[in-house]
């Protein structure tokens, strides 16, 4: 398999799990240090650069913050996401590149479709991944950035909105 091959399998891999709520495989797929980013748009056409000392739509660090999340979800303290909506991740477009340390620079194209309480949602952007090669031949992420394209969010945006 190629490389942009196995980056694109990772990629729709974490979209199936999620929409499956598969958590702890969807998890499994980030490493213990990987940035979850989700800028806010500043202007019309340009984003913030800096998730430390600008707002953003969803920043986390590490994963703790989307384990946390999964933690929320599956405890009922979420109460934005009860009933849990129904998912459809589609993703396209796969660009890799391999970076000069053996990471992989990856950018896609997605859209989400949402469904809740007799309402449907579309979301829409492009991803910006850091995929990181282990040991055993597999990739996990290090850091994915998520541009959204939409300018009305109808409710608290989560990460399976994305």
């Amino acid at each position: 398999m190629d490389d942009v091959a196995r980056c694109a399998d990772l990629l729709y891999t974490e979209a199936r799990l999620i929409d499956r709520k598969a958590w702890d495989d969807w998890l499994a797929l980030y490493l213990p240090d990987a940035e979850f980013w989700i800028p806010a748009w500043e202007s019309e056409h340009s984003y913030i650069s800096d998730p430390q000392n600008e707002i953003s739509l969803i920043y986390y660090p590490d994963r703790s913050g989307l384990e946390d999340r999964v933690y929320r979800l599956r405890t009922g303290m979420s109460s934005a996401s009860v009933p849990l909506p129904r998912t459809s991740h589609m993703v396209g477009n796969v660009q890799a590149s391999r970076q000069a340390n053996g990471d992989f620079a990856v950018d896609a194209a997605w859209q989400v479709t949402y469904f809740k309480h007799k309402q449907t949602h579309f979301y829409a952007g492009q991803y910006e991944y850091l995929l990181r090669p282990q040991a055993d031949g597999s990739l996990r992420i290090a850091k994915k950035k998520v541009i959204l394209i939409n300018d009305l969010i109808p409710q608290v945006l989560d990460f399976y909105h994305v």
